[in-house]
Formats: C-alpha cells, sequence, structure tokens
C-alpha cells in the first residue's frame, strides 16, 4: 500500500471589521488588536507555520516581531508568538525592497505559483498575509483555508480584506467566540476562485 504524502495548507488568516475591513478609513487598525484570549490561540494557530508570505507593507508591519522579546516587560504570550515567528522563514514580495531586516527572510519580486506549490509540497503549512497578496494566491488556486476573526466593530471603509468581484465557495470547518467579542472563523475553500468580472 502507497505511502500517504502529506502537504502543507496554505493559510490566508486576517483579522477584520464586521463589514470586512483590515484598516479604516485612515490605516488604522489599533480596533484589530488581540487581547490575550485570542493571542494565545492564534499562537497555536500559528505554531505548525513553516513559512510566512508577505507584500511589502504588511511585511514592515510584522517585523517589529523579530526584536519584540528585546523589549522590557513584555508578557509571555507575546514572547511565545515572537518565537514562533523568527523560527518560520519569511518570503517579502516587493519590486522596491532591496534588503530585509529579519533572519530567515528573502526577497521575491513576484508571486510565483509553482514555487509556492513546491514550498506546500515539503508539508509545513504557510501563512499568506495582506489582502493584496492573497487575492493573488487565491487567483492562483493556491489557498486550502481561510481564517478570519471577526473584531465586533464596523468601520465604514478602508482596506477590505476580501477581493471584491472574487466568488469564493467555501465550507465552515471551526468557529470560537472569544470574551472580547471577536469571532473565529476557519473555512475551507471548496474550489478555486471565480471572477464576476
Amino acid at each position: 500500500m502507497g505511502r500517504e504524502v502529506l502537504t502543507g495548507r496554505l493559510i490566508y488568516s486576517t483579522i477584520a471589521s464586521l463589514d470586512g475591513y483590515i484598516e479604516d478609513v485612515d490605516g488604522n487598525f489599533h480596533w484589530a488588536a488581540p487581547d490575550e484570549e485570542v493571542h494565545r490561540f492564534i499562537n497555536e494557530l500559528e505554531r505548525p507555520v513553516g513559512t510566512y508570505l508577505y507584500g511589502r507593507r504588511m511585511y514592515e508591519t510584522m517585523v517589529f516581531w523579530e526584536t519584540a522579546h528585546e523589549q522590557p516587560e513584555r508578557p509571555d504570550f507575546i514572547l511565545d508568538f515572537a518565537d514562533i515567528w523568527r523560527s518560520a522563514d519569511k518570503i517579502v514580495y516587493s519590486r522596491t525592497l532591496d534588503e530585509v531586516s529579519s533572519l530567515k527572510t528573502r526577497i521575491e519580486r513576484e508571486l510565483d505559483p509553482d514555487a509556492v506549490r513546491e514550498l506546500k509540497a515539503r508539508g509545513r503549512d504557510i501563512t499568506v498575509g495582506g489582502p493584496e497578496l492573497a487575492e493573488q494566491a487565491m487567483r492562483a488556486g493556491l489557498v486550502d483555508e481561510l481564517q478570519l476573526f471577526v473584531a465586533p466593530v464596523v468601520v465604514g471603509g478602508g482596506k477590505r480584506a476580501l477581493a471584491d468581484e472574487m466568488r469564493v465557495d467555501l465550507e465552515l470547518a471551526d468557529e470560537r467566540r472569544f470574551g472580547n467579542g471577536m469571532v473565529y472563523l476557519r473555512y475551507r475553500l471548496k474550489e478555486a476562485p471565480g471572477s464576476r468580472r
């Protein structure tokens, strides 16, 4: 009997407002900050991740975690996430970025679907950060799961978590409510996204 080949999942995970934005019209996302309960849950989700895929702006936001452990009096769940982040590989997709400020990080000029499929074949989970890069990955049929943390706020506009004019059929795989009003929803993608254009 043949041996089962394990492949990693490509996951788009994000925190969004109830009306579907990761930033408001002023570019703020302070309302999306997870509390301790949510952060500890996210830590467990992120622990199996072998590679993070980022666009330039998301990388510049997340690179804080490279040195978070050096700052005084950080709580243990923050230090835990910093360890998780530093231990994973990072790929930054940017045509303008010349150098990175974190270890285990490389720059690619554009998303290569075949290269991502090769990463998935290594068996470790991969997450994609940022809606523009996630849209590219979804349209290429690379994304296996969507993990959405819905914050209890309506911001009325800003940067959308999910692209317009793209239909994706989903299957609910998990859900959880938190004490701060956030809700976690995990969906599997049933098939490659279609376009309404």
